[in-house]
């Protein structure tokens, strides 16, 4: 699978001189599979540079789009109304739901409602599937796709795509580990449980929005300590571990910080681990 990170910013977009080199762009992830079907987890600001991408490329749109939302905070869907493709008769965009939860959130389409934004979801000229709600994995093309409940106010899934030559990314955010257990109408996976989910995984994609330094007063706003993210990773037996949702006071400077100290982090405890600090337009291949 080829990975592909449109936005990495958590809570609001941030743009400007001292965020350039990591982005400033709300979450955003594209996922390519083996034979080339195109996954979108979440819809940040950062989609609108990935519609604008397959508008130019001249190529036809991929047939269709799977979009999986971790859930309808602002930061994550924000960009849903500027994505390109779904202004295009030919587009087909399927909003998958993980949860019943996210069933009644995409149904509901907040932003489409003539008041946030002036254009109703019903007025879209793509073809917009919403499909209900089935427990289970989900078949994208060549890959399957399961959640997984986050502990984050209000609910939240989490992803793993699992392709069939056997290559497999995680997308676990927003998420507290080892925070207080919050509520949204599903039992919370716990570290160890989020460890077997993630098991194995080649990719490990994870909120780590949060320094020591932060807490205890961010305790209970939904994000995770870099340190914790780094242990979820060693216990999962992950490939490599991606630093994602930064916290948006975070400038270019204190990223490479984070990233200096997670990499010395890997060499005294998971030596066997990489990891790196998210970034705009970053592409990872994930091989099996």
């Amino acid at each position: 699978m080829r990975v592909t990170f449109y936005g990495v910013r958590g809570s609001i977009a941030t743009p400007g001189p001292s965020t350039v080199r990591y982005g400033g762009n709300t979450v955003c992830v594209g996922v390519r599979t083996l034979d080339d079907t195109l996954v979108v987890f979440d819809m940040g600001t950062g989609i609108r540079v990935l519609g604008d991408q397959l508008i130019a490329s001249g190529a036809p749109l991929p047939e269709p789009i799977h979009v999986f939302v971790t859930h309808a905070h602002w930061d994550h869907i924000i960009g849903a109304p500027f994505f390109a493709p779904i202004y295009r008769k030919e587009a087909h965009v399927i909003l998958h739901a993980m949860s019943a939860r996210a069933e009644a959130s995409i149904r509901k389409g907040v932003l489409f409602d003539g008041e946030h934004f002036p254009v109703r979801i019903a007025d879209l000229p793509a073809h917009l599937e919403r499909p209900s709600f089935v427990e289970g994995p989900i078949r994208v093309g060549s890959a399957m796709v399961r959640s997984v409940q986050l502990n984050h106010p209000g609910g939240c899934e989490g992803f793993r795509i699992d392709d069939a030559d056997g290559s497999s990314v995680c997308y676990l955010t927003d998420n507290e580990l080892g925070g207080p257990a919050h509520g949204g109408g599903g039992g919370v996976a716990p570290p160890s449980e989020l460890a077997r989910f993630a098991h194995g995984v080649g990719l490990l994609i994870h909120d780590a929005q949060y320094m020591p330094a932060d807490l205890p007063a961010k305790r209970g706003w939904g994000h995770s300590v870099v340190d914790d993210v780094l242990a979820l990773g060693k216990e999962a037996e992950a490939r490599t571990i991606a630093l994602h949702h930064h916290d948006p006071w975070r400038d270019d400077h204190a990223l490479d910080m984070i990233g200096n100290h997670a990499r010395a982090w890997c060499r005294a405890h998971a030596p066997a681990m990489s990891t790196i600090v998210a970034s705009e337009g970053l592409v990872v291949d994930v091989k099996p």
